[in-house]
């Protein structure tokens, strides 16, 4: 497994909102062709080192509850997918904020270049970092962004 400097296994979690279980057949000229589990396969080969954990909900309450659950436990860093919940979601912006472990929000599309109200991320501010536009591949990058930090943390 990988270790940071302390020696300490990397446990990370990747929240996925609503519709994202659609990803290879909802909006393929948006999303990608690549279904959430393709993705998940990939990502978790690739960094077969690290702990991945997936989560997918349609309900928000769950994916707050997830959130949550990142205080009593040992994930190290959380990277959240917020999907239609990031322009509307106080809750999760505020179970974001009530965590303390790095938290990196990520969207396949740049949604600064689609419907006006994508600009507005309200999960954004409870987020450390934002990443967009780069398509599926967003994820791979927001892992390897996210063990640089956590291997790299004084």
């Amino acid at each position: 497994m990988t270790q940071n400097n302390n020696g300490v296994e990397l446990n990370l979690l990747v929240i996925n909102g609503p519709n994202l279980n659609l990803l290879g057949t909802r909006e393929p000229d948006v999303y990608g062709s690549r279904t959430l589990k393709d993705i998940e396969e990939e990502i978790t080969k690739e960094f077969s080192s690290l702990n991945i954990e997936w989560f997918q909900s349609n309900n928000e309450g769950e994916i707050i509850n997830k959130i949550q659950s990142c205080m009593n436990s040992h994930v190290d860093a959380l990277i959240i997918n917020p999907a239609a919940f990031s322009h509307t979601s106080v809750g999760i912006l505020d179970s974001l904020k009530a965590i303390t472990i790095p938290k990196l929000e990520v969207h396949i599309s740049n949604t600064n270049q689609r419907e006006e109200f994508r600009k507005n991320k309200v999960t954004a501010m409870g987020s450390d970092y934002l990443m967009e536009g780069f398509g599926p591949d967003v994820y791979r990058l927001a892992v390897s962004n996210i063990k640089f930090i956590l291997e790299n943390k004084k």
